[in-house]
Order: structure tokens, then sequence, then C-alpha cells
């Protein structure tokens, strides 16, 4: 599947979700793609510092039931969040975020910002005590109407005992309209467009800052990620600084704070989750992102394993050994390991039970300029695939490394 195809595929799923409203509803009308389909307009006035933000949305979790692009299982969610630490990447707070946005403040060059959209009461259950475990910031988007709605819906003490702990809150409207629905009203005339976006933005920001006074209610998430330019002007009246999308993509500084984009991590499929965490070097678009250009370069974010080439690295032959040391690594079956390489497919790695290194010598030249490598296993815990395969990338120096095509 090309880029493009797996960027259009994704905004579909995403849609066929976001369109859905958590608490009880009637069915979903039928998909409408949202509105933001190109990249996030920036302002060349801005400097660009070389920092990017990576915001991760989520939304249900559970051990238990079935995972769906909404719910995500705990356990996954516990080795993210474990990711982002192997990684290095510093999850930083929604303040923190906006006083860098806006020039006030300097974050890390590679950072993540970590939502949760609607009030699930499984974001206190099951996400908070990982969270408080990590010491991870983070950010929950409310719509009016599901606050203590009953059944799977976050309780006030419930979102009171967050944001004492220092969880920040933002707005997610009153109603959690489905695009069908603002498509309608929009069609009725700019006065009732006019009445029903000023209380699906205006009362939901009261309503929050009512209910937990030492909260100011800046940014806003759209439903579905579907908006309109009608919503511009009253976000600057209600004060809403940064609103954000689905769109997927990394926030530099200079982007437009009203369709900031978001990587939504879908249960049941996890390269959105690699997409996010997948950094290049300062000053460029992560790499093999859906938002990302044909023919972006390969990417090469740190590994949590030693790994030989190293990640980025540029060699100068086309057959290397490639190897990863997994001494460190615990809880997996090591029938299970699997290399995957560019162009060559599962290769017949060896796995070596004294220094805990795989590994496979080359037996024909890569004739690619880059080369991407994937390892996989099973959790011995689970006996399922660990959600996060080692991968990296390295580079062959084509002046060193050539060789005739007939060779």
């Amino acid at each position: 599947m090309t880029k493009r195809s797996l960027f259009f595929a994704l905004l579909t799923t995403i849609s066929a979700w976001a369109q859905g409203d958590p608490a009880p509803a009637p069915p979903a009308p039928p998909v409408t793609p949202p509105v933001a389909q190109a990249a996030p307009a920036e302002d060349a006035s801005i400097p660009d510092d070389g920092v990017r933000v990576a915001i991760l949305g989520y939304h249900d979790l559970s051990e238990g039931q079935t995972e769906t692009a909404m719910r995500i299982r705990t356990s996954k969610f516990r080795q993210q969040m474990e990711s982002l630490r192997q990684l290095g990447l510093t999850v930083i707070s929604l303040p923190d975020f906006i006083a860098w946005k806006k020039g006030e403040k300097t974050i890390p060059p590679k950072s993540v910002l970590l939502t949760f959209d609607d009030g699930w009461k499984s974001v206190y259950t099951d996400a908070f005590p990982i969270l408080k475990e990590y010491n991870y910031p983070f950010t929950l988007y409310l719509y009016k109407n599901y606050i203590d709605g009953g059944g799977k819906a976050l309780t006030l003490p419930m979102i009171n005992e967050m944001v004492a702990a220092g969880a920040t809150l933002g707005s997610h409207s009153v109603s959690h309209p489905y695009p069908v629905t603002i498509k309608k009203f929009r069609k009725e005339g700019v006065d009732k467009y006019d009445t029903f976006l000023r209380k699906e933005l205006g009362e939901s920001k009261r309503f929050i800052e009512s209910k937990f006074p030492g909260s100011k209610i800046t940014t806003f998430a759209y439903p579905g990620g579907f908006f309109t330019e009608e919503m511009f002007p009253l976000a600057d009246e209600f004060g809403y600084t940064h609103l954000f999308t689905v769109l997927p993509g990394k926030v530099k500084r200079g982007m437009d704070s009203k369709t900031l984009p978001r990587y939504m991590i879908l249960g049941n499929y996890d390269k959105i989750f690699e997409y996010a965490t997948t950094f290049r070097e300062a000053g460029a678009s992560a790499p093999d992102d859906p938002a990302a250009g044909p023919g972006s370069p390969p990417p090469a974010p740190p590994t949590p394993y030693p790994v030989s080439p190293e990640s980025g690295a540029v060699i100068n032959t086309r057959l290397p050994e490639i190897s990863a040391d997994l001494s460190t690594l615990t809880n997996y079956d090591p029938a299970s390991l699997s290399m995957k390489i560019g162009g060559f497919g599962e290769v017949p790695a060896v796995f070596d039970p004294v220094t805990k290194k795989l590994s496979w010598k080359l037996n024909r030249r890569i004739r690619q300029q880059s080369c991407e490598v994937s390892i996989t296993w099973k959790d011995t815990a689970t006996g399922k695939p660990h959600s996060t395969p080692l991968r990296w990338s390295f580079r062959i120096d084509r002046n060193a490394a050539y060789q005739p095509d007939g060779e």
C-alpha cells in the first residue's frame, strides 16, 4: 500500500468512528471524511526552531473487551507508554505546549502531548494509574453531555481527582455532533448555524469552567476532526487559542493553531503509534508519516535495543550483517523472533541463546539506497505478537558501495 492510499484509508477509518458518540445514540450516519484533508498552513514569519511535537489522541481502554478503532487494550497502552520512555521522548503538558507554540518557552526537540477524548470512565480506571506511574501529564477533551452521563462516562469526582493530580481540561463541544448534523445546521442558514456553533463551542467552555473553577479552557478538539471556517472567528470570540483536528502529523511552531494535527491512536491498527513516535532530525517532517509526501526518506528513530547497522547509519557495503542485541528484552518467546528486511521479506535470522543476539548476513546485495528492518516476537504473558516491534533503518553510501547492476 502506498503512503497516499494508506493516508486516505486512515482518514476513512478515523472518520468512521469519530462521527460516533460514546453515549447511547442512534445508528451512525453514513461516513463522511473529515474536512481536514491538507497539511496545516504555516506562518512563514515564525522561525522554525526544529522542535516537533506528536500529539497522541486516545479514547476508550479495556483489557477484556475486543480492540476497536476507539478502544485500545490496557496492556497495549502500558506498552506504548513504556515505548515513549525507551525512545527517549519527552511527554509535555498542554500548558508547556501552548507556551512553546507562542514562543514563550523552549521544549525538547522530540516531544509528545497525550490527549483523551470524550470522557470515558476507563481513562480514570485504566489509563490514569499508568500515567501516574510514568509521571506523564495529560489532557482530557470533554463534551458536556457525556460528563456524569452514567455507564461508561467519567464522573465529576473522577475528573476532579485527575485535575488535582495535574491533568488539564479542554473542550470537545456540548453534544459531540456528527458531521452530518453540522452540515444540516449549516444548510439552514447563517443565523441558525451561528446559534448552533455558539452553543457547541461557547456553552461547553462555560460549563467546564463552572464545574472546574481552577481550569481555564482555551483549547478545543473538533469532534471527528470536522471543522468549517465559520468556527474560527467564534473560537477567537470564546477565547480558544489552540484547536485540534484528527489529521496525523507532527506540530511545528509556525503551524496554524486553529487546525493543529493529532495522531488518533487506534486500538486495531498499531502503525499509527509507530508513525507518531518516529522523528527525523530537527528541521524535517516525520518520515513514513501518512501526511508526508511520496518519496520521503526512511525513518531513523533511536532503538530501545542495540542494533547493527545503527539506526540512521550510512554504511559502505551492500552486504552487511544485520543484528540486534536482545539481551535486555524480557517476556518473549525466542522461537517467535522474526526478522524482516526491506526488499528481502522475512529472512532466516539466527538467534544465539547465549549472547541473545539475532542476526543475519545478507546473501545478496541491497539495491536500494536505504534499508528498513523490523523484528517481531510474541509476548509470553499474552501469547500474542508484541504491540511495538523493533524497527529501524540505515542508508547505503552510493559511491563507496556502488556495484554495477549486473553484479
